[in-house]
């Protein structure tokens, strides 16, 4: 059983939420954790820019990975968003289990993948 934590910059705790909420009532991510504001810096379109954002981090199955990040990009504002996916090597089992059940797709038993 592989799980991930998702990491996705975001412009505001609003958006922050959205995604959140979004990913987790379609049962994509078992939860998310929202962080304070940061202060980032990064090279775009041939400056540097700075902006205040929002850092979400959410947790799910490894095969699962590619709907969470083509349903953030679909909800994202961001013309590139980042979404990386960490995959975690170690781990209790009992929240892994947790993850896994909390994203169950129907017909699936756990650990069937």
């Amino acid at each position: 059983m592989r799980i991930v934590d998702v990491w996705i910059n975001c412009p505001s705790a609003d958006v922050a939420d959205a995604i959140a909420d979004a990913l987790i009532s379609k049962r994509l991510v078992a939860c998310s954790n929202r962080y304070g504001e940061i202060a980032s810096r990064y090279f775009w379109k041939g400056k540097i820019e700075e902006a205040i954002e929002v850092p979400l981090l959410v947790k799910t199955r490894l095969s699962l990975f590619e709907a969470v990040k083509d349903e953030t990009i679909r909800l994202h504002p961001y013309e590139t968003p980042s979404v990386l996916g960490v995959e975690i090597s170690a781990g209790n089992q009992e929240y892994i289990d947790w993850v896994y059940a909390e994203t169950e797709p129907k017909g699936q038993t756990p650990g069937s993948e």
